[in-house]
């Protein structure tokens, strides 16, 4: 448990700083907390479009990531949409503008100069219908089936104990209700020089989850129709990352979906 905390508490410290421009040590593709351009560079290199960053505030984008969870999400007027580990509010404020005002949108993150951020940007942009909460993807500060569908970029893979998370992502959503996720996952065992680095666990890389592992997990809390396909340019996004270590050949950004009976 202690070690648990120890890394969960060394990734809440990194994305502070992330948070507050400090740090350059994210999921991100390319050099995230850079400037709006290259941020924008990133971003689209993950499956947005120019339009999609067009239209939310600029300082929400940061280029962190691993996927654009919105694409695959398929979200519908009115739906109530949860997003863990929602940042600068990127994935937020793109899911807002779908939902419509009969909609919502609840950003979680557990920094609060993230939540901070966030939510001067949701104040600046007048999203009405977004709000963020600092909590934990562990313990969601979220009712029970009270959400239609969840997102997440790149969060999940930072959790040291990922069966909680989906045990919680489950209890939120409704019955019907869907996970709609980009995550980085080993699709072989990863060496210890990667599961001890620090660095590369709060940079999404060392503490990827074997990918059938997830599957049983998604199993055990209890969802169907699950399905996990690698995103089409991933050898690509993990290699930016960190280039010229070959982490490409253990880990891969993955499509993750599951519905609640």
């Amino acid at each position: 448990m202690k070690e648990k905390d120890g890394i969960r508490d060394y990734i809440r410290q990194n994305y502070t700083k992330v948070a507050l421009n400090e740090f350059t040590t994210g999921c991100c593709a390319g050099s995230c907390c850079c400037s709006a351009a290259d941020n924008a560079e990133a971003s689209q290199k993950l499956g947005y479009t120019a339009g999609d960053l067009a239209q939310i505030p600029e300082e929400a984008n940061m280029g962190l990531g691993c996927g654009n969870p919105i694409a695959l999400a398929s979200l519908q007027k009115g739906e109530t949409v949860l997003d863990l580990g929602s940042g600068g509010g990127l994935d937020c404020f793109l899911a807002s503008k779908i939902v419509g005002e009969n909609g919502r949108v609840i950003g979680i993150d557990m920094t609060e100069p993230m939540i901070s951020r966030a939510k001067g940007s949701a104040e600046k942009g007048g999203y009405n219908n977004v709000e963020f909460r600092l909590g934990e993807i562990e313990h969601l500060p979220v009712a029970d089936a009270s959400v239609d569908v969840v997102i997440s970029n790149c969060v999940i893979n930072l959790s040291p104990d990922k069966q909680q998370v989906f045990r919680e992502i489950f209890r939120v959503l409704r019955p019907g209700g869907r996970l709609a996720i980009s995550d980085v996952v080993a699709t072989d065992p990863l060496p210890d020089w990667i599961k001890q680095d620090k660095a590369l666990i709060a940079g999404c890389i060392g503490g990827a989850e074997y990918v059938e592992d997830l599957r049983v997990m998604l199993e055990e809390a209890g969802f169907e129709q699950i399905t996990l396909a690698p995103i089409d340019n991933s050898k690509e996004i993990i290699t930016e990352w960190v280039p010229g270590k070959k982490l490409e050949d253990f880990v891969s950004s993955y499509i993750i979906k599951g519905k609640k009976p």
